[in-house]
């Protein structure tokens, strides 16, 4: 049996007092990166009527790629780089950040449940700062299996390949268990993998995991082994990537590699500058042009007075000891 290493999630609001609640899994303390996996927000079934929904006003990225999946519900995405256009179930939106892109993503009307996750992938070093913003869209069609299904959002699995462009070696997948289901899916053995649980009794190699718990699984292994213990249909995204061997400096919504580059990218936006460039059309919950807070862009919070450091990923071996 192979190890298993459960991360837990934390909750965070997305903004303000009256705001949608998110547990994010990736980064923490105990563990940074998957693969080049290095941010995983999972969120809902959200009753808009009662937190007001998604309403991120536009804001800066640099050195990543985010990755939407929706389950439930409907996202209205608008960037600096042109691209534009509503997030739908079962359809992955890709959005290269390069060396500065802005973009602001709002719940729709008709959306009363919004139900998804919210990923990104730290871009090497080799393409970071060279690469055109882009947004990409894809839908997978169904893999079926014996027990379940599969969706292939990124890279390639079970005889499914993602045409979305990504710069490392990596795969994504949303994969449904029927009640009572087992499923072995062969993977590679040089990627580290990720089980995030969304819904259902779902065990990982035998151990069971907690919703909105993300089970890491190393290197090493030919076979990722799943099983649905309850009732009902239970539902997982399998995360998974060759070891990022780059450190990374990691602040608010900017991916790096030093203290200064961070400073760096804070200021420009601040400025208001041009290499972020302009959202044109954000229609916020507060009107045209805000959000529910009368925020035409999100501020940059204020950097702490240290140098920020690179955030340690740990081997690519389950760890089972207890967190300190």
């Amino acid at each position: 049996m192979r190890d298993v290493e459960i991360l837990a999630p934390r909750e965070v609001p997305l903004g303000g007092p009256r705001s949608m609640t998110v547990l994010r899994t990736l980064p923490q303390r105990r563990r940074s990166l998957i693969g080049a996996w290095c941010f995983a927000d999972h969120y809902g079934p959200d009753d808009v009527s009662r937190t007001g929904g998604m309403d991120v006003a536009p804001h800066p990225h640099i050195g990543l790629q985010t990755v939407s999946w929706l389950f439930r519900g409907e996202i209205a995405h608008i960037d600096s780089g042109g691209g534009r256009g509503e997030v739908l179930p079962g359809e992955v939106n890709l959005m290269t950040a390069g060396d500065g892109i802005a973009h602001s993503e709002t719940s729709t009307a008709p959306t009363t449940v919004l139900h998804g996750v919210q990923l990104w992938l730290a871009l090497p070093e080799s393409r970071r700062a060279s690469l055109p913003r882009r947004l990409e869209h894809y839908a997978p069609p169904e893999v079926d299996l014996p027990g379940g299904c599969a969706l292939v959002l990124i890279g390639s699995l079970l005889g499914s390949t993602s045409p979305v462009e990504v710069h490392t070696p990596l795969v994504g997948a949303e994969i449904r268990l029927d009640p009572g289901a087992r499923l072995e899916i062969d993977v590679d053995p040089g990627f580290e993998h990720g089980v995030l649980v969304d819904c259902g009794e779902v065990d990982v190699e035998g151990v069971p995991v907690p919703r909105a718990s993300l089970a890491y699984l190393g290197v090493g292994a030919e076979r990722l082994h799943l099983r649905n213990a309850g009732g009902h249909a239970a539902r997982v995204m399998l995360l998974g990537g060759e070891p990022f061997e780059e450190e990374i400096v990691m602040w608010w919504n900017f991916v790096g590699r030093t203290s200064e580059e961070i400073h760096r990218a804070r200021a420009d936006w601040e400025a208001g500058g041009e290499r972020f460039g302009e959202v044109a059309g954000y229609v916020g919950h507060g009107g045209p042009g805000r959000n529910a807070h009368g925020q035409a862009r999100l501020p940059a919070p204020a950097i702490p007075p240290m140098t920020l450091r690179p955030r340690s990923n740990p081997a690519p071996h389950a760890r089972t000891e207890p967190a300190r």
